[in-house]
């Protein structure tokens, strides 16, 4: 048995056994405990409010419960003394001291008054996600999102406001790619963030964390800011968990699940998931070749079509354990495996420069992958007596293999030789980040911090190429990337009367090497930065505030970017990436204001980003021909200065209680400086000049209408405006969502349907215009309009479930929130 099973299995008994030991050891007579939570100006029941009994003599958290939508609640306790709260996101805490229980008894009802004191914090409470606004972060609770029944993190990163997904999966915040992505806190330990985002189902994840201009005490990686995924480790008493059954066309099905038990002395959780997807795509790219004098010398168009099919495997196992009353330590187990198969139909049709057919090219590339992940993460929490005093250490080690073997036949219908192209593309990542946060409160309204983290990562890519059994030197090699980063940080927090400040600065010491083994090519580079940070608020009234803040960020190369040896799905269209890329630095500003009124909540902010070093994709020949056709190479280079500015509002509004409508809007300007110096195959200097200014724009309105019988109907349209760049342009492009629901066997199942991209229109389309070189039009569509088929179902868990987190509880290991 292998020994990976083998450990699987073991904490699979020690999960069973904790469980069963845990209910047997339960104590068996109880009294029960009902009451009703209202808001105290409409009066309108609080569903998802918390109920928490406290041992009176020593301060744990001995039972508790929710409330339903009626906002009445009916616990079952053990007899004895209580101190009682009742809470709920946003309003003040209610509290019963020293409350005898000996017998049934009902409480009668509690009314709920704002907070209009917590620190710059609103909450939306919306059936479809409950959105924090905090002075450096929003925080997007996932919910009852129909669109993203059956899918993965990709589909709910597409539904979260100034998110979005391109077709092949990566992700760009307010139209900006440069984009951090965290789970639980952490950088991924993936090697392709893109296929890892795929694989994690989506009701694994409990919150996403949108950091638009971060503070000194996250990761300073990341230009356009963080994304910070949390997974769900489950808070509820007891046993309790969520279990998703999925199916789809083009084919595609998995099993997923929640599980977790939480005493007074442990918190055993697990998420476990199964999928077997189809994704097929296509692409075409139609090139008019260009004479020197930009007389046209040939065409070629390029059809591809892709057959994609993945079956993985995600999960994990955790136990928190509670110390003491004030100390807590988790340790998570995480195993992912995947095994792909992907086959790449490439035809290609040669025209001479009357567009009078000549031959046809066929290259085929069958791919299979694999890939393997394995981590082990900690988490240590010592709460101390002041409230907000607060140290955290988290560790975290895993290692990764991805491998990928490619096998391309080569015909055309003017030869009879058949060409074979072999591609072996194998990846291996190890990966050690340690952390230490402390937060330590100074008095009334203020706060210090304070924290390290080192990140220590390796990764090695063996690339090959071997055309009819034979080793092609030029695209072959070995890359090996060392990342050593050790970063310190201290902030300080104020708040004084309605105005609060949070100043930050963070210093990170950053070590790479970047060696081409196969060519004995080492280059080391070795850099330190300062990275500041402010952040100012002004709260107007209880209903609205205004913010300033400021941050400077570092994006370094890695992977596809740095290395020369990629692939050859095409031999004349490649992509090489450049090992001599530098970090781009980024200062960005953003200005802010939140308004709320009784059915609208209106956010928006104006944004400035300045980017020195910023990457560019450049196309150039390569001085190589294929039958007279020149093969161009696409390499990303760094520029001079690029300047990006935006302004995005986002609405929230609930005209009736059985409607709601979401609307988010984002507008920006992308002005870039600079020029591409290069000598060409003749030995000539070539200058391609990148002065280009470009606006786009992005749109995204999002509907949930609750119609009778307990059945949901949701849509979303979503339009990317168009964008000119400095070698050509990307198209307009319009895509939509629609998704079903029905709540079945008393609210504790609910069947989902839904279709991913109505009018099968998600695409990239774009034109390239090379003065003397070619001009070209391309579709690429990554993933053709799917069905989805879900059937959810809960135990000890009400639909809809919203859980508020606990107070000063550090769940992502990033400090704490200053909250004055």
């Amino acid at each position: 048995m292998p020994k990976k099973l083998k450990t699987l299995l073991a904490l699979a008994f020690l999960f069973t056994s904790l469980i069963n030991f845990a209910q047997e050891s339960s104590p068996v007579q109880k009294v029960k405990v009902s009451g009703k939570v209202i808001e105290k100006v409409s009066k309108q029941p609080l569903e998802y409010a918390t109920i928490t009994f406290i041992n009176a003599k020593n301060p744990k958290a001995l039972a508790g419960g929710i409330t339903n939508a009626k906002g009445e609640y009916s616990i079952d306790v053990n007899p004895g003394i209580y101190n009682i709260k009742i809470e709920f996101i946003s309003f003040k805490l209610s509290e019963i001291k020293e409350k005898s229980i000996q017998q049934n008894i009902n409480l009668g009802t509690t009314a709920l008054d704002e907070d209009a004191a917590q620190l710059n914090e609103v909450v939306i409470r919306a059936e479809k996600t409950t959105v924090e606004i905090k002075l450096d972060k929003k925080v997007y609770n996932v919910g009852s999102d129909l669109m993203v029944k059956g899918g993965t993190v990709s589909d709910v990163l597409d539904n979260i406001p100034s998110v979005s997904v391109d077709v092949e999966g990566n992700v760009s915040l307010r139209g900006n790619d440069n984009v951090k992505i965290l789970i639980d806190g952490k950088p991924s330990n993936a090697i392709n963030i893109t296929d890892a985002l795929r694989l994690i189902p989506a009701d694994a994840i409990e919150k996403v964390e949108v950091i638009t201009n971060p503070s000194a005490r996250y990761d300073a990686e990341g230009g356009g800011g963080l994304l910070n995924i949390i997974l769900k480790k489950g808070k509820n008493l007891g046993l309790n968990g969520t279990f998703i059954a999925s199916t789809g066309y083009p084919e595609n099905y998995g099993l997923s699940g929640t599980l977790n038990y939480k005493s007074k002395n442990f918190n055993l959780f697990t998420n476990q998931g199964y999928n077997y997807r189809s994704s097929p795509g296509n692409m075409i790219t139609n090139t008019e070749y260009l004479n020197s004098d930009n007389s046209i010398r040939n065409y070629v168009d390029e059809n591809r079509d892709n057959d994609r099919f993945s079956n993985g495997y995600n999960g994990n196992f955790g136990i928190e354990l509670y110390i003491d009353q004030s100390t807590s330590w988790t340790n998570t187990f995480n195993y992912r495996k995947n095994n792909g198969d992907n086959t790449d139909n490439v035809f290609q049709k040669y025209y001479n420069a009357n567009y009078v057919y000549d031959y046809t090219r066929t290259r085929i590339n069958e791919e299979d992958s694999k890939s393997e992940n394995v981590e082990f993460a900690t988490n240590f929490t010592k709460n101390f007596k002041k409230d907000g005093h607060k140290l955290t250490i988290d560790g975290s080690f895993s290692s990764n293999e991805d491998k990928n073997n490619a096998l391309i036949t080569d015909t055309a219908t003017n030869s009879s030789a058949v060409l074979f192209d072999k591609t072996i593309n194998n990846q291996t990542q190890n990966r050690n980040l340690l952390q230490a946060d402390y937060v330590l409160p100074l008095g009334k309204g203020s706060q210090f911090e304070a924290g390290y983290r080192g990140d220590f990562s390796k990764l090695v890519t063996d690339y090959q190429v071997q055309n009819d059994g034979v080793i092609d030197p030029n695209f072959t090699n070995t890359l090996e990337y060392k990342e050593k980063v050790n970063a310190f940080y201290t902030q300080y927090g104020m708040k004084v009367n309605k105005f609060s400040a949070l100043l930050g600065l963070r210093f990170e010491d950053s070590n790479i090497e970047i060696n081409q083994l196969a060519t004995n090519d080492f280059n080391t580079k070795k850099y330190n930065n300062f990275f500041p940070s402010a952040f100012l608020t002004y709260e107007i009234s209880d209903k609205s505030s205004a913010s300033i803040s400021y941050s400077r960020r570092i994006q370094r190369p890695r992977g596809r970017m740095i290395n020369p040896f990629s692939n050859l799905s095409s031999n004349i269209n490649i992509f090489m990436g450049n090992p001599d890329l530098d970090p781009a630095f980024s200062d960005a500003i953003d200005l802010g204001y939140i308004k709320r009124w009784a059915k609208l909540t209106f956010n928006t902010s104006l944004y400035v980003n300045k980017t020195s070093g910023a990457f560019q994709f450049a196309r150039r020949e390569s001085g190589d021909f294929v039958n007279g056709t020149p093969i161009i190479i696409s390499s990303p280079i760094n520029l001079a200065t690029e300047y990006r500015t935006g302004f995005e509002f986002t609405l929230n509004y609930s005209p009736y209680k059985w409607w709601k409508l979401n609307g988010n809007f984002n507008f920006f300007r992308n002005q870039t400086q600079g020029d591409f110096t290069y000598i060409d195959f003749n030995d000539k200097e070539v200058i391609q000049n990148f002065d280009n200014t470009t606006t786009s724009w992005f749109a995204r309105v999002t509907s949930k209408v609750n119609l009778p019988y307990k059945i949901d109907w949701q849509t979303n349209a979503t339009y990317n405006g168009p964008q000119n760049n400095a070698q050509g342009r990307n198209l307009g492009n319009f895509s939509a969502n629609l998704a079903f629901s029905k709540d079945v066997m008393k609210d504790k199942g609910t069947v989902s349907f839904n279709i991913s991209d109505v009018f099968n229109s998600r695409k990239r389309i774009s034109e390239t215009n090379l003065p003397g070189i070619l001009n070209s039009y391309s579709e690429m569509q990554w993933r053709v309009r799917q069905f989805n088929l879900s059937f959810t179902y809960r135990f000890n868990k009400p639909a809809n479930e919203k859980e508020k987190p606990k107070k000063n509880q550090n769940e992502n290991g990033d400090g704490g929130d200053f909250q004055g």
